[in-house]
Formats: structure tokens, sequence, C-alpha cells
């Protein structure tokens, strides 16, 4: 799919792959354009080239950033869609998914924030959110300077309505 050989430069030819995407409507105007950290897992590329991808979009003038929030396809002044659900839960979700199924096993770590952004393709602060509220939850302990590991089996919360994650609404 990508020549990573050839004379055309990795970032040029990942903008035409999005630029594709954009016109056979995959990507409507508003929507979100993948996060950095997941350009760099889907294309198998560093964060300086997933930077320059973004960059070459808003030089076409196929997308527009917006600062704190992330890049959208559009000229700026398109109304953004918004994300439906919030992206700390998928992430909580799948590690708690990960802890039922065995992968995951209680006092070992959970995988590190760079590990967990790459995978979900979401920000640090997202993943901090997502361990936070598996911390409060009571699925995941934090040890100071130690890291984050997954808690003995008696303190995981009973299933709840919200996806296994616990009985409580989770704080939006």
């Amino acid at each position: 799919m990508l020549d990573r050989d050839g004379p055309v430069p990795l970032y040029v030819q990942i903008a035409e792959l999005i630029e594709q995407r954009i016109s056979d409507g995959e990507l409507r105007p508003g929507e979100r354009v993948e996060s950095e950290s997941a350009l760099e897992a889907e294309f198998d590329i560093a964060r300086t080239t997933a930077r320059s991808v973004v960059r070459e979009l808003r030089r076409r003038r196929l997308v527009h950033t917006v600062p704190g929030e992330g890049t959208y396809v559009g000229p700026p002044g398109v109304p953004r869609i918004r994300q439906v659900r919030a992206l700390y839960l998928d992430v909580a979700r799948d590690i708690v998914s990960r802890i039922r199924r065995g992968e995951l096993r209680p006092n070992r770590p959970i995988p590190s924030e760079q590990a967990l952004m790459m995978r979900h393709g979401v920000a640090k602060v997202t993943v901090r959110k997502a361990v936070a509220y598996l911390r409060e939850q009571g699925w995941v302990f934090a040890v100071p300077r130690g890291g984050v590991f997954v808690c003995p089996p008696h303190r995981w919360p009973a299933e709840g309505p919200y996806g296994g994650l616990g009985g409580e609404r989770p704080r939006e």
C-alpha cells in the first residue's frame, strides 16, 4: 500500500490516502480525523511523520485543527460532529475486557500509557481519565512510582448497566 522506499515521501502518500477517504465519503465534513497516535499505529510511522500528514492535509485545505480538540474534515467554521461517547470509556472497557479474559492478571501491571495511547489512538489525557475511572471502580490500583496494577478479583465491582464497569453512571 505504501511505498516506503520510493520517491514520494510517506507523509504525502498517507495524506493522499486520507484525501481519498474524504472524497469517498468515509470521512465527512465536520468529522474528526484520526489522532497523530492513531496515524502512527495504523501506518507504522513516527510522530513527526504523523504531524507532517496533518500539516499536508491542512496545506491542501482538506482539514482544520481546533487546539485541544483535534483535526476535522473541512474548512474552519464547518460544524464539528461531536463524539457521541466518551473515548475514555472505550479505553476503560477494553482494559476490563482484557482483565476478565485473563489477559491482564491480578497484581500485574496494565499496559503503559504510551501502549494504551497507541492501541486506542487517543491522547494521554484520555488514557489517564480511563485509568482514574478504573481506579474509582476498583479494577486497578496505583503504586507510587511503580505503575498501575490489576486489583485482586474480590475488589472488582459487580457487573452493572455500564458495560461491566460497575454500577455507577460514569461521569462525562
